[in-house]
C-alpha cells in the first residue's frame, strides 16, 4: 500500500486512540475529511457530503448529504464510488459537483444501507460500519466523547481514506 507523510501521520494517530462500542455510535454524526492524498480528498466535500447517521447497531446510513435543513440518505451501491476515485480531478470541477448532487438526490433511500459491527483493524477490534452493498468497512476509533476517526477499507483502492466523525446529538 502505498503512503506517504500525511498517510502514516493519520494511520499513526488512528493507531494510539482507544477503540470505541458499536453501541456509542448510535446518533447523528457530521463528517470531515482529513487530507492524506487519498484520490476522494475533497469529491465528499465538493458534492455535499454531511457525514453518517446509525439508528440502531444493525441501521446504518453511511452516505448522509444535503444541507441542515434538507439531509436524504443515499444508497451506497447506487454512488459511482470507483469513477469519482478515478476522476477525482473532474469531480470538483466547475458545474460537475452540482450535476452530482442532483444524482445523488436521485439515490435517496429510506432503508439502512450498513451495519455496526466489532472487528478488529490495525490489531485492534473495534467499532466497524460494514456497507451491505459494497466491499467497504468504515473503522472507528474515539478522539475524545464526541468525536471519532475513521478509516475507510475499501477494496478498490490501494489506501484508506481517513476521515473525522463529530457527533449531532
Amino acid at each position: 500500500m502505498p503512503q506517504d507523510a500525511e498517510l502514516t501521520t493519520a494511520l499513526s494517530r488512528f493507531d494510539g486512540l482507544p477503540a470505541v462500542t458499536t453501541d456509542e455510535l448510535v446518533g447523528r454524526w457530521r463528517g470531515s475529511e482529513v487530507a492524506t492524498g487519498h484520490p476522494l480528498d475533497g469529491v465528499l466535500a465538493a458534492v455535499g457530503w454531511h457525514g453518517k447517521r446509525f439508528d440502531s447497531v444493525d441501521d446504518g446510513h453511511p452516505l448522509i448529504f444535503g444541507s441542515e435543513t434538507s439531509l436524504f440518505a443515499a444508497n451506497p451501491a447506487l454512488v459511482p464510488m470507483s469513477t469519482g476515485i478515478r476522476l477525482r480531478s473532474l469531480a470538483t470541477f466547475g458545474p460537475v459537483p452540482a450535476l452530482l448532487r442532483g444524482y445523488l438526490r436521485a439515490t435517496a433511500t429510506k432503508r439502512p444501507r450498513a451495519r455496526l459491527r466489532m472487528m478488529e483493524y490495525r490489531g485492534v477490534v473495534s467499532a466497524t460500519m460494514v456497507y451491505d452493498d459494497l466491499p467497504i468497512n468504515d473503522h472507528f476509533r474515539r478522539v475524545d466523547p464526541r468525536t471519532l476517526l475513521g478509516v475507510m477499507d475499501f477494496r478498490h483502492t490501494p489506501r484508506p481514506y481517513v476521515f473525522l466523525l463529530h457527533r449531532e446529538d
